[in-house]
């Protein structure tokens, strides 16, 4: 019964993935976003339903348009595919609530899937333009500050007062951020990297949003190295790498392990 509730889960996000490759792609285009049929992207033909079945579609369609035949992004069945994933990751982590406190259970599910799914929007949306756009970045930054008010524990009332740490963890972990903006004039990082990271720290809390800070720069690394491996292509720091698909991979693993930086300081003791 558990696998099918996970199942479900699973099969509503791709469905949720499938509406946010429309925001990615629609976003500061002037096209409505909830209004309008989907068309092809090439000849503009409206799609049936049976051709918007999230991730399966694209399958059977060996990734190509029924009419046109020009290849479909692979895009769409990817963040379909990593945002069911991310769904079932997510309900996964909250199960002990699950036990005790079922509202705080949906509640929880249901806050911060809407967290990741604007974070998945920012991301894909920063690797295509090489930028992260400020009205998104504002609502994770509103949302991630309302999260400070959240009793995770289930013991006492839904909604507390929180902590100092907290509430500075934001603009601690964001302050560096917006320094090498400023000393570098933009070319060394972005003022959205900064934003994006006062609402990680208002999400995960000091110590954690320390610890993915460390991993998206070690994830960086990997991914620039792998670049630089496989394509032969030098890399620079006039290389143009979006950087918030780093910190936000790096937030959703410290925040599913829950890795402090004591916790992963301890993976390298002998």
């Amino acid at each position: 019964m558990d696998i099918l509730i996970f199942v479900f889960i699973f099969l509503l996000g791709t469905i949720i993935g499938s509406f946010l490759n429309v925001v990615i792609f629609r976003f500061n285009t002037g096209k409505a976003i909830t209004k309008g049929r989907s068309i092809c992207m090439t000849c503009s033909r409206t799609l049936r339903w049976y051709e918007l079945i999230p991730v399966l579609s694209y399958l059977f369609q060996l990734g190509k348009c029924r009419r046109c035949a020009e290849k479909i992004s692979h895009q769409y069945p990817i963040v379909e595919f990593v945002t069911g994933l991310i769904f079932v990751l997510i309900a996964y982590h909250f199960i002990p609530a699950l036990f005790f406190a079922p509202f705080l259970y949906l509640f929880l599910v249901t806050f911060y899937v809407f967290i990741f799914s604007i974070l998945i929007v920012i991301s894909v949306y920063d690797i295509r333009h090489k930028v992260i756009p400020d009205k998104l970045v504002v609502i994770f930054i509103i949302t991630s500050f309302l999260s400070l008010f959240i009793n995770h524990f289930g013991i006492g009332p839904l909604f507390i007062l929180p902590s100092i740490p907290f509430v500075i963890a934001g603009p601690v972990l964001a302050l560096p951020f917006a320094f090498l903006w400023l000393v570098s004039k933009g070319k060394w990082m972005g003022l959205g990297d900064a934003k994006l990271m006062l609402g990680i720290g208002w999400m995960l809390g000091l110590s954690i949003g320390l610890a993915s800070i460390i991993l998206a720069f070690w994830i960086g690394a990997i991914v620039s190295l792998s670049i630089m491996f496989f394509t032969l292509k030098k890399i620079s720091m006039k290389t143009e790498i979006p950087f918030a698909p780093f910190l936000i991979i790096g937030a959703l693993i410290a925040f599913l392990f829950s890795l402090n930086i004591f916790s992963l300081a301890s993976l390298f003791q002998f």
